[in-house]
């Protein structure tokens, strides 16, 4: 798993690639990149997952804990582009009625500013 970063002023855009899960974390973890975004004052942040092609449960709880990291300092994290096989995922798991889940980076965007 790699994660790049791009700083969009009010989101911060996290693009994660590779698989979500514990054997293939290289570096940092999404929830610390997550963690890293909210201690320097981000507290919109939209994951791009659109190059994901693998996700178990470890990957699923590193969804979790960024999203209760974002939610206890009053801020939103949303998804977007997500594949069928995470749709499918997140559908069994119940993420999708917790998470905001966007078909397009842009829509995800603009629903940042319909607070």
């Amino acid at each position: 798993m790699e994660i790049t970063t791009q700083d969009l002023g009010e989101v911060v855009v996290l693009y994660v690639s590779g698989e979500l899960s514990r054997l293939h974390v290289k570096g940092q973890t999404l929830h610390q990149a997550v963690k890293l975004q909210l201690e320097q004052g981000k507290r919109n942040v939209l994951l791009n997952l659109e190059k994901v092609d693998f996700i178990d449960s470890f990957g699923v709880g590193e969804i979790l804990a960024s999203y209760t990291s974002t939610q206890n300092l009053g801020g939103k994290i949303k998804l977007t582009q997500i594949s069928r096989k995470l749709d499918f995922v997140f559908m069994a798991t119940g993420l999708k009625r917790v998470l905001e889940v966007f078909d397009s980076e842009t829509s995800a965007l603009q629903s940042f500013a319909k607070r």
